[in-house]
């Protein structure tokens, strides 16, 4: 076997993948760790979206393994310190569904403000109760950007166009940059960005340092009327914390893409009006999705070939 896939990942470039390599395709693999090592051990490479936990044990057993490919952007489910050190090469699709998240981020500020969700609700059930559903604008709001990269810089590029104040925070950024300049983004500390952000959006990697950045002190920081948009990674919002801060009225309203177990089960997020819950939708768009596959199909290939991928990841 050349390719192993353990999700469901389709499309014209997995159907010509499939022409050129012996490929294996087995949607739910993630689900059974012990088959997957096991069917793994005869593979060359492994294509997989954000469910299959990439383990160093898993990488170790693989003896043939020679590239990872991840149908998507972040990387947090596969161990790249391992594949770094046996050798195998991981490769992604950093840019390809960014367009797709930064609509979605849009789509859900808009949600939380006019409240659209629960108006449609409501209305489809018979009623028509306009007052209930008054709404904010976004219009000169203050927007807040946790994390300025690709997708960050998208959304502030389309939030422009409400005339939004932006402001942003990033370590990683330089408060001399041109890119500042040209964006119109003013550079804060997170304290700051969270006092006076109206909506707060996140689009940061999961690391040790943003896991939970989103808990109880942070609400307490927001003001009562500002909305949290989480789109990036579950795990960076304490999901019990927000729970409270929404049903005392500390913060207005949070929009979740993305939970900290997915699927998440039961949560007391459910049951509050003030919420607005998608299940990790926002790359998911046909037009995004046709390109992560064929980034992905098309840097295994090459791998696989003796040639050179393009997106590949640099460890450390």
């Amino acid at each position: 076997m050349d390719i192993l896939v353990s999700e469901r990942i389709t499309g014209p470039a997995m159907d010509a993948l499939q022409q050129q390599w012996d490929v294996v395709v087995d949607p739910e693999l993630w689900q059974s760790p012990g088959e997957l090592q096991r069917r793994l051990a005869d593979a060359r490479a492994l294509i997989v979206r954000n469910q299959t936990q990439v383990t160093g044990e898993l990488i170790a057993a693989a003896k043939g393994l020679e590239v990872i490919g991840r149908a998507g952007a972040g990387l947090d489910n596969i161990d790249t310190g391992a594949a770094a050190k046996a050798g195998v090469i991981v490769t992604y699709a950093p840019r390809e569904n960014s367009i797709s998240v930064a609509e979605l981020t849009v789509g859900l500020m808009l949600s939380l403000a006019r409240k659209i969700p629960a108006a449609h609700l409501d209305t489809r059930a018979g009623r028509w109760n306009r007052k209930t559903f008054t709404g904010t604008e976004l219009y000169r709001k203050t927007l807040g950007i946790v994390g300025l990269g690709r997708i960050g810089t998208m959304v502030a590029q389309r939030a422009a166009a409400f005339e939004m104040r932006l402001v942003g925070h990033d370590d990683f950024v330089d408060p001399e940059s041109e890119f500042l300049r040209e964006t119109g983004i003013e550079l804060v500390s997170l304290e700051e960005l969270l006092r006076e952000a109206d909506v707060v959006t996140a689009h940061v990697p999961l690391t040790e340092e943003t896991r939970g950045m989103f808990g109880e002190r942070s609400f307490r920081e927001m003001k009562s009327s500002a909305l949290l948009i989480n789109t990036s990674r579950g795990e960076i919002v304490d999901e019990s914390a927000l729970a409270i801060a929404l049903d005392r009225g500390e913060i207005a309203g949070a929009a979740l893409d993305v939970r900290s177990s997915e699927p998440p089960g039961r949560s007391p997020l459910d049951a509050l009006e003030n919420v607005v819950l998608t299940p990790h939708i926002a790359a998911f768009t046909h037009e995004a999705q046709e390109r992560v596959v064929a980034a992905v199909c098309r840097d295994v290939s090459a791998v696989l070939s003796g040639g050179r991928a393009v997106n590949v990841y640099q460890f450390g």
